[in-house]
């Protein structure tokens, strides 16, 4: 269950929904078609509720890791179900267990990761900057284990924006995770006054 408030939790879906807002464009320029992308949860919860929330562990989801440095050390996690990678890589005609479906889905990631996080480093006055995106195809809760262990034991909370992108007539659906090192979501708060 989440500890923060209602207010604490609008203040999130704002933010991730003026990201979103320069996430579409720019994905929208990539891919040369109409793009539109919503944010219709957005949740703060202890590490183990927030995996619960984007899938059963045992399903295959195609991940895209951008680990963020800065005043705000922080992973973010961009998870596709097997099903809207193949929406999205086929725009281009091709799979995304391929080379070059991996490299669509990394940018697709970085896109989508950048402007999220730019949109919250604007908002706290802070410097976040992105590093390159690594793909992971894998059971969700591989990817997952795989991120934690490389962060130790210092996440213990998650914000989770799951989102629906629309391009043109194709509906799918991500969930977007950021990691941050312990507090890193409170003290994100703290800076917007909440």
């Amino acid at each position: 269950m989440t500890t923060f408030s209602e207010m604490q939790l609008d203040a999130l879906r704002e933010l991730a929904n003026i990201g979103s807002g320069n996430a579409g464009t720019a994905l929208g320029a990539m891919l040369g078609k109409s793009v539109d992308i919503n944010v219709p949860t957005a949740a703060a919860l202890p590490l183990d509720e927030a995996v619960a929330i984007a899938g059963a562990p045992d399903e295959l989801r195609y991940g895209v890791v951008v680990p963020m440095v800065g005043d705000f050390d922080a992973i973010v996690v961009l998870l596709f179900p097997e099903e809207d990678a193949k929406k999205l890589t086929g725009i281009y005609g091709i799979e995304p267990s391929t080379p070059d479906g991996y490299s669509m889905l990394g940018e697709v990631g970085n896109i989508l990761g950048t402007n999220y996080i730019n949109a919250l480093a604007q908002m706290v006055g802070m410097e976040m900057e992105p590093q390159p995106p690594q793909v992971v195809e894998d059971m969700l809760a591989s990817i997952l284990s795989t991120v934690l262990i490389g962060r130790g034991d210092d996440v213990d909370e998650a914000l989770i924006l799951d989102s629906n992108l629309l391009v043109e007539e194709e509906e799918c659906t991500l969930s977007f995770l950021l990691l941050p090192n312990h507090g890193g979501i409170k003290e994100l708060l703290g800076r917007l006054g909440l």
